[in-house]
């Protein structure tokens, strides 16, 4: 799990800039089209929270404790609950939303792993 914490934490701060950058474009096509969606808004919350797990990731990944286990749950959990919830017109949150849940569900494996070998 030490390669994947890296791995995944790498990845997500690529994608925070990617994120970051699609948000904006959908936060401005939202204002201009007055259509009332906060997509734009939802995806840098998203990215803010793939920015934070990814750094929690990469720093705790020689960490057997379960608190940054349980950190990066809270962290990635709320981007994909936020990409889910508030996605609208901007689907590609969407796919941003289902990498954060994957982050967030081998967080939890990582957990259950680590109880059953003790």
């Amino acid at each position: 799990m030490k390669t994947w914490k890296l791995v995944s934490g790498i990845l997500s701060i690529i994608l925070f800039v990617v994120v970051t950058f699609q948000s904006c474009a959908a936060g401005i096509s939202n204002t201009l089209q007055e259509n009332g969606e906060v997509g734009g808004s939802a995806g840098v919350l998203v990215a803010i929270m793939l920015l934070a797990g990814g750094i929690v990731s990469i720093a705790t990944r020689n960490k057997e404790s379960k608190g940054a286990n349980i950190a990066i749950i809270v962290l990635f959990g709320i981007g994909a609950a936020a990409g889910f919830a508030m996605a609208g017109s901007y689907k590609d949150l969407i796919i941003w939303a289902v990498w954060c849940l994957i982050n967030a569900v081998l967080a939890l494996v990582e957990i259950i792993k680590s109880k059953k070998s003790e």
